[in-house]
């Protein structure tokens, strides 16, 4: 039985609000594997962490991102509609947050804006290439990043055996991203046989449904609930072996 690793969605978004320094600390002090992170850009050019369109959802302002400036979000509240102790938080400014959370957990990137050349970049000035994968709703996005770099790792979202077969020809993907209902043997072996990884993406907190997770043996977790997920999985394991 090997490791899965596990991909804190938005952070530890449950706990703290999303797309913060506070929910990606929560995933680091768990030992989480991968927090992932949405990015998106300011008026002026400028990217941040945050899903949007509107930043009304996460903070105290109004409006899209796109269409407010940089000195305009770094005076926002990203935490108090959350809970009041997180009164303060910043939308975090994407490059300094990349170097805060070098060697501390690895990033999936969500690529809400910005074009494959920029975050390529900003990627590579902050000598994290080895250590993210990346994902964008679009497909041109993606296959233009893999047209400009080869050796990024990129998931692409699959229901069968034919999308795994598809993400592999189209966009030589890394990472294949199926939900728990769509799992199947088939699917992992044909995943297995052109060696890309298997990621499960379970929002739910459902302990039942993680030891589901556990027995499919993906490499790969995306979750809501990453301590409740760790605990789990460490007694699976002890399971396994004292039944070895």
């Amino acid at each position: 039985m090997k490791k899965i690793e596990i991909v804190c969605h938005k952070g530890a978004n449950e706990y703290a609000p999303e797309n913060t320094y506070a929910s990606s600390q929560l995933c680091i002090d768990w030992g989480m594997d991968y927090v992932e992170i949405d990015v998106n850009c300011s008026k002026d050019g400028f990217f941040y962490l945050m899903h949007g369109p509107a930043v009304d959802a996460t903070t105290n302002g109004h409006g899209r991102i796109t269409d407010l400036t940089a000195e305009q979000l770094d005076q926002l509240d990203a935490g108090s509609w959350f809970d009041p102790k997180f009164a303060g938080e910043k939308v975090p400014r994407l490059e300094p947050f990349l170097q805060w959370i070098k060697g501390k957990a690895k990033l999936f990137i969500d690529v809400k804006a910005g074009t494959p050349q920029q975050i390529r970049d900003l990627i590579y000035a902050a000598d994290l290439q080895d250590a993210c994968f990346f994902w964008a709703e679009d497909d041109g996005w993606a296959l233009q990043l893999r047209a400009l770099d080869p050796k990024l790792q990129l998931k692409i979202n699959v229901e069968n055996v034919a999308e795994v077969i598809d993400a592999h020809e189209r966009f030589r993907a890394n990472i294949v991203e199926v939900a728990l209902a769509k799992m199947t043997p088939e699917i992992v072996a044909a995943c297995r046989s052109r060696g890309i990884k298997v990621m499960i993406y379970h929002p739910a907190k459902d302990a039942a449904a993680f030891q589901a997770v556990l027995d499919w043996d993906v490499d790969l977790i995306n979750l809501n609930h990453g301590d409740l997920f760790k605990q789990i999985a460490a007694e699976y394991e002890q399971g396994h072996q004292m039944t070895a």
